[in-house]
């Protein structure tokens, strides 16, 4: 991506520049339009959960912009030697979370391929004053997370067969909700930056809100929310290649200290699908949270610019 030019255009609010989650154009002066997409391959057994974990994910980045999305359009590669019957169930979820979204599917385009693949691509609406970026966290903001970590390490266990029920259930639950309540607290609590959790883990989500926020990040480890038996699941060495990677390019980012050297750390770098939102919030709505949900937890808080962006204690 980093190959790409870099297009300037005054009605291109948000392009690459930031490594933001969508892009975001200049409709007119009321309104913005942001578009994105993503698909991946299937991470559960079941087709009608990836489906609408699928969809979960591809909106996810409207409601991390602040807005609303309308429209979306299927995305699907499939193996012509496949039952057609998953692909069926496949659409039916995602299908069925575009409507509880309140946007519209209307198609999409099919590809044969040798591995399943589905997502969407979302056109959503947003006003000027509604935006929401990953690049305006304040100092003084606190930090809250609004799903628990630990995704990309149970998804990992169950395609080992080493995934309790429980655990496994609890993971699907979190991947197939949507953000959009967390996004509407974010807007009533007036955020200030807002940027949801996947394939960078915490830690390297963290990093790019703080340095294009020209902050640095304060984590409390000890309340950072994290999925049931992720731990028993770290310490078997179920851990996604992709959180070693993050942990590679992210750590000398982060002041060192006992815990990056801990199996738990593997949490902070586990590349999410469909994780929450991120979300820095000035300190005087703090009290408010829980009026919205007792699931979403604040784990930090965002601090002046020091060495190095993310500073854990």
């Amino acid at each position: 991506m980093g190959k790409i030019p870099k297009i300037k255009d005054e009605k291109l609010i948000v392009g690459l520049d930031k490594a933001d989650d969508a892009a975001v154009y200049k409709l007119n002066d009321n309104q913005y339009i942001i578009q994105t997409m993503d698909f991946f391959t299937p991470i559960v057994d079941n087709a009608y959960d990836f489906g609408q974990i699928a969809a979960a994910n591809a909106l996810s980045d409207v409601y991390a912009m602040g807005g609303e999305p309308i429209l979306a359009l299927n995305i699907v590669c499939f193996p012509k030697n496949l039952d057609l019957t998953y692909l069926e169930d496949i659409l039916k979820g995602g299908a069925d979370k575009v409507i509880e979204s309140n946007a519209l599917l209307a198609g999409g385009h099919s590809v044969e391929d040798d591995e399943p693949k589905y997502g969407l691509s979302v056109c959503g609406l947003v006003s000027p004053e509604n935006l929401l970026t990953n690049s305006n966290a304040k100092v003084g903001d606190i930090l809250v997370l609004t799903k628990p970590l630990g995704t990309g390490i149970i998804n990992t266990a169950i395609k080992n067969g080493k995934a309790d029920k429980e655990s496994e259930q609890e993971a699907v639950k979190v991947m197939k909700t949507l953000n959009r309540d967390a996004k509407e607290m974010a807007l009533e609590l007036k955020a200030n930056a807002c940027t949801d959790i996947t394939g960078f883990g915490l830690l390297g989500h963290c990093i790019e809100m703080a340095e294009n926020s020209e902050v640095s990040i304060e984590i409390n480890i000890k309340d950072v929310p994290i999925i049931n038996k992720t731990r028993e699941y770290v310490a078997l060495g179920l851990v996604p290649g992709g959180a070693f990677k993050n942990r590679k390019y992210f750590a000398n980012k982060i002041y060192a200290n006992k815990f990056l050297q801990e199996l738990e750390s593997d949490i902070f770098f586990d590349p999410q699908t469909s994780g929450g939102l991120l979300i820095t919030i000035p300190e005087d709505n703090i009290n408010k949270i829980n009026e919205f949900s007792t699931d979403y937890k604040i784990i930090g808080k965002v601090i002046e610019k020091e060495d190095r962006f993310i500073k854990l204690v």
